[in-house]
């Protein structure tokens, strides 16, 4: 019997999340966000990894390369799957729902007390109701937990009757609201296994007699110094890539961000633990990559020298990418960077105008950014700055602000993102002060409105030349280092990009068709097409 079987990420059929936004308006703000990261080809929607396994051409004989965002043992997978495994749980995974179909299919007909759904990157219930109803009819009679990042922030947004209505809608058996979880739910499991009341359990809802119960909540803090055991999910389960974190939280309370209020104190791991961690890394035989998801991987600022110096020291010889804070660092700080192996950090740069950074309550200013971009670029750190346009206070003078940071710092991709109205985040509560209205991506305040912002953003994708516009959705920068692992280099991942935005650009200036221009869809096929000096090994086929 497996106590719990963890599902991991769903990425839901593309086409018909398309569809879904279109709903709201060819106009909205979140359709037109989304309209920047695909193009339309041979009748599908495809982001830009889609349009390369799509075009990419495979010798005779040799299976056609399908090329995933996703293409790594997702982390909750780890992290969940080994703190269950050090209470004596029995455990297993799909990774990606997607594309393990039939594997999971399989492992339902299986004896099986628990099935657990993780909702990281979720911000609709669609994924999970699609899991939940592909575990019902495989499995009528298995319990069905949920919980995770969607769970919490609605149990933090909804009153008590809205709650339940929602989960009722989910259909899962049981909920974890707590702001962590993976205690909750192996306390979960040991009920379940053991026959006893699961209402003993804290920070859990769960139905019985046609009602929801909500247990009692109880704060819940994992050490982080209980590191993730690779051992229990075996070699071959992990290919090239390893995704950690040696912290938790963030230290920083800035005005756009919710995040520090969700996820409680900042607290990380000391330099032995990290050690300990990348040493564990280091016995996975395929493994050549490491992203840090800490979102202040260099704060603070001593502990990250030490555990650079570390890794010079023991030199692990894989390359690895970060969240990097600017004003928590210097050039030699990014010299040790370049020498421990690093080859990408993402700075969340938000604007290139200081008013409107002191407005954000960011600690770093235009002057970090100039400076720090400028010695990734010396050391050939591949650099990624991440932008909002139309928070308060934004006009086009700073916008102009931002568009010179750009052209002055050279990142080599950039992104700017529809400013989110969020009633968690701290801006929000001046909202009478600055005349906010309306939330979500439908909003307004005393500089700028909503579909202002959108139309600079078009304007920044097809205008900006100093960076290459990086389309994220199912393209993150990660997906620039996955490429070269894949056998582009840099450049070519590059050329990749641009040849994609070109297309997106030409159907952009031409909606009433999906066909662009013959020569810049050749530019995308050519740029598609590459000689792997390390060829992937076999890869899941896209589900049709």
């Amino acid at each position: 019997m497996t106590d719990c079987l963890i599902v991991g990420f769903n990425d839901v059929d593309f086409a018909s999340y398309v569809s879904d936004v279109r709903l709201m308006g060819t106009d909205s703000g979140a359709f037109r966000d989304l309209r920047l990261a695909y193009i339309d080809l041979d009748g599908r929607p495809l982001r830009a990894l889609d349009a390369l396994s799509h075009l990419r051409e495979s010798p005779p004989g040799a299976p056609k390369p399908y090329f995933h965002n996703a293409d790594f043992l997702w982390p909750v997978v780890t992290v969940l799957g080994s703190f269950l495994a050090r209470r004596g749980l029995s455990v297993d995974f799909v990774n990606l729902f997607q594309h393990q179909r039939e594997e999971l299919r399989e492992k339902l007909a299986g004896d099986v007390r628990l099935v657990a759904i993780t909702t990281t990157l979720y911000v609709s219930p669609q994924p999970i109701i699609e899991i939940v109803e592909f575990v019902r009819r495989h499995n009528p009679t298995v319990s069905i937990v949920v919980g995770g990042p969607f769970i919490t922030n609605q149990v933090a947004a909804l009153k008590r009757p809205d709650l339940d209505a929602m989960m009722d809608y989910l259909g899962a058996d049981y909920y974890v609201t707590g702001r962590e979880g993976e205690l909750a739910l192996a306390r979960l499991a040991l009920a379940l296994r053991s026959g006893t009341d699961p209402g003993d359990v804290p920070n859990l809802a769960y139905r019985a007699d046609g009602d929801f119960v909500h247990t009692r909540t109880e704060i819940e803090s994992n050490p982080l110094t209980e590191l993730v055991d690779y051992q229990v999910f075996g070699p071959d389960a992990f290919n090239e890539f390893v995704t950690t974190r040696t912290a938790k939280s963030c230290p920083f309370s800035c005005a756009f961000c919710g995040f520090p209020q969700r996820a409680g104190k900042y607290t990380y791991l000391d330099v032995t633990h990290v050690e300990r961690e990348l040493d564990n890394i280091r016995k996975l035989p395929s493994v050549n990559t490491v992203t840090f998801i800490d979102d202040t991987f260099n704060v603070p600022k001593n502990r990250f020298r030490d555990i650079l110096r570390m890794m010079i020291d023991k030199d692990y010889g894989f390359k690895w990418n970060c969240f990097y804070r600017s004003d928590h660092g210097d050039r030699a700080t990014i010299e040790l960077m370049s020498q421990a192996g690093c080859e990408g950090v993402f700075l969340g740069i938000e604007s290139g105008s200081d008013v409107l950074l002191k407005q954000m309550n960011k600690t770093a200013r235009r002057a970090d950014y100039l400076d720090a971009l400028a010695a990734f670029n010396e050391h050939g750190i591949s650099t990624y700055a991440s932008l909002i346009v139309g928070f308060p206070g934004e006009t086009e003078e700073t916008v102009a602000e931002t568009v010179s940071l750009l052209d002055q710092g050279r990142p080599d991709y950039f992104r700017a993102q529809l400013w989110y109205c969020d009633p968690v985040t701290p801006i929000y509560q001046r909202r009478d002060e600055l005349g906010i209205r309306g939330e979500a991506f439908n909003w307004s305040h005393r500089t700028m409105d909503w579909s202002t912002a959108a139309q600079i953003i078009d304007d920044l994708f097809v205008d900006v030349t100093s960076s290459v516009w990086l389309p994220q959705f199912g393209f993150e920068q990660w997906s620039t280092f996955y490429l070269q692992r894949k056998g582009m280099s840099g450049g070519q991942v590059k050329d990749f990009v641009r040849a994609f935005n070109g297309v997106l650009a030409d159907q952009l200036r031409h909606p009433g068709g999906s066909a662009a221009q013959p020569e810049l869809l050749d530019r995308l096929r050519r740029a598609s097409q590459f000689e792997a000096v390390n060829p992937p090994g076999p890869a899941p086929s896209p589900v049709k």
